[in-house]
């Protein structure tokens, strides 16, 4: 075998990375190399795919001072000593329970611990990085021994580009990238996304495993053609390959009883087991069919959500804690919903503000039937959520992303404002979500222009110019109404408020217009896609209640 042998099993290994004549990889334009990497074209070629991992990894921009190989082998002996390598006891930062093998033979086994202690000697400021073990394990099948794996695990993990985020080293960072991947399966997986609020209490906690699927129970050849991507494209390709094993499982598992007690026991057996249903080259070819969000707008996403997670007072010294907080059943009341139900609009919501609870602003039964007032006790508070019963026994509402102040930019007239991350969902008699808002008001959407004050955030772009001088103020992406295929003129059309009626702009051509009175209301419906409409044409309103979140 060749040189990158020394702790490869040989008899666990696809036949086919062995029977490939060795090529050359002489091209260094990144669009070139993005499309070979996904492609697999060094995937069947042990030898080559090791030098093509060697060259990538050596391009990465790090610290003035990055571990090398040297230093593995200068501090090795002392950090491990006489020790058997396979019991070495491993950093608080890792899961010990989780250390794949892969296709290693047992001196291999032992170098991952041996190289995991010595990188926990040398980055004293890694508090929590589950992906490790795995990174390392996969490295070792293609590295000559342990130092130069080692060096190339430092490498990446002292990337210090900070348009280039590669492994997650703190809880905070980690934490973070959950919510996101939450935030997108709410956007891209939406039919997986409602089996897991149907069968699990807290989603968050289920897409906290989202690195687990693939640095851990992701087979070998799986996790090598997703690892050459990677290395090519960055952090946003572990996103669309964990998006598109949710795809895969709900459509593999949609109907059928779940195989556990527990929906993420069962979405790691699936993916152990993915070979049964999947090949890597479909999974990869799922993934790069999502119509993902740019880079930069998913980093904006993360910041985010770090700043929510920060005001929740997680560090980046934090090791571990359960942030996963869902309605507290002891605190909640309301005459609309009930505790189940909030929790599963709570899982409709961006994952930054599910961290709060929800507090109750306004509700007929107690401030009247007045719109001044819904105003006066809505006003200073973004997000908020509308929840209303009609005498019909129906159950509609909304998320609001914006504060209801912003109507009075347009003076007296009607004003339209808020973002692209508003939506409308109906919970009695069926359960519906409409994935984005836009006002169907054809008077209004078809006037000649809109004034300059009442254009939103929503239609402005990702440039340098709109970012403010803290990009972690900034919301996420999904602001930006071009990801709604919205025109231009009714960018801005989600909600709208007067002293005479409020309208709030639905999916789908729904929308909702409520009297000044509160006592009244009706729908639009265009029935796009055949949607049943949010509640009836014209209603009465039992009870209105407006939610406010609190840290």
């Amino acid at each position: 075998m060749d040189e990158y042998s020394c702790f490869v099993d040989w008899d666990k290994m696809d036949v086919t990375v062995q029977s490939q004549d060795a090529k050359d990889l002489t091209c260094t334009e990144f669009q070139e190399l993005k499309q070979l990497a996904r492609q697999g074209y060094w995937a069947k070629n042990h030898s080559l795919r090791a030098k093509v991992y060697h060259k990538l990894i050596s391009n990465i921009p790090c610290r003035t001072v990055t571990p090398d190989a040297n230093v593995y082998r200068d501090i090795v002996v002392k950090i491990v000593g006489k020790r058997n390598s396979n019991s070495l006891p491993l950093p608080e930062f890792v899961d010990d329970s989780l250390v794949p093998t892969y296709c290693l033979n047992a001196e291999g086994i032992g170098a991952v611990r041996k190289i995991i202690l010595c990188i926990a000697n040398q980055f004293p400021d890694i508090s929590f990085c589950p992906a490790l073990p795995s990174v390392i394990a996969l490295l070792l099948h293609y590295s000559k021994d342990e130092a130069e794996c080692f060096e190339q695990v430092c490498r990446i993990l002292a990337c210090n580009d900070p348009s280039k985020r590669l492994i997650d080293q703190t809880f905070l960072a980690f934490e973070s990238s959950c919510m996101t991947f939450g935030d997108l399966v709410n956007k891209y997986c939406q039919a997986a996304h409602k089996l897991m609020v149907a069968v699990s209490e807290d989603v968050l906690e289920v897409y906290s495993d989202w690195q687990r699927w693939l640095f851990g129970e992701l087979p070998m050849v799986y996790i090598a053609r997703v690892f050459d991507v990677f290395l090519v494209e960055g952090y946003k390709v572990l996103y669309r390959v964990a998006l598109a094993i949710l795809k895969f499982f709900h459509k593999v598992r949609a109907g059928q009883p779940m195989e556990s007690d527990s929906v993420q026991q069962d979405i790691r057996a699936f993916v152990r087991d993915i070979a049964k249903s999947v090949s890597p080259e479909r999974l990869l070819e799922k993934a790069f069919a999502i119509r993902l969000f740019s880079r930069k707008e998913i980093q904006l996403l993360q910041m985010a959500n770090e700043k929510a997670l920060q005001q929740k007072g997680i560090t980046v010294k934090q090791k571990r804690q359960n942030v996963h907080l869902a309605v507290h059943a002891e605190n909640f009341k309301s005459e609309i919903v009930s505790v189940k139900e909030m929790r599963d609009i709570w899982s409709w919501i961006p994952e930054r503000f599910a961290l709060c609870q929800p507090l109750l602003l306004f509700t007929t039964l107690e401030h009247g039937c007045s719109l001044s007032r819904f105003y006066s006790h809505s006003e200073g508070h973004e997000p908020t959520l509308l929840l209303i019963k009609t005498t019909a026994k129906e159950v509609c509402g909304a998320y609001l992303s914006t504060d209801w102040s912003e109507r009075r930019r347009g003076g007296n007239k009607l004003s339209f404002f808020g973002t692209g991350e508003c939506f409308v969902f109906r919970l009695q008699p069926e359960v519906e979500r409409y994935e984005w808002v836009i006002i169907k008001h054809p008077e209004l959407a078809t006037s000649g222009s809109e004034p300059e004050n009442h254009v939103s955030p929503a239609s402005s772009t990702l440039s340098s110019r709109s970012l403010p001088s803290d990009p972690s103020d900034r919301l996420s992406p999904f602001l930006s109404a071009r990801h709604f295929n919205l025109p231009s003129k009714t960018a801005s059309m989600f909600m709208a408020g007067s002293s005479e009626c409020i309208i709030i702009g639905g999916g789908d051509g729904q929308a909702l217009y409520l009297d000044a009175d509160l006592n009244h209301g009706r729908t639009s419906h265009c029935n796009t896609f055949n949607n049943q409409p949010l509640c009836s044409e014209s209603f009465q309103i039992s009870v209105l209640e407006v939610w406010g979140f609190r840290d």
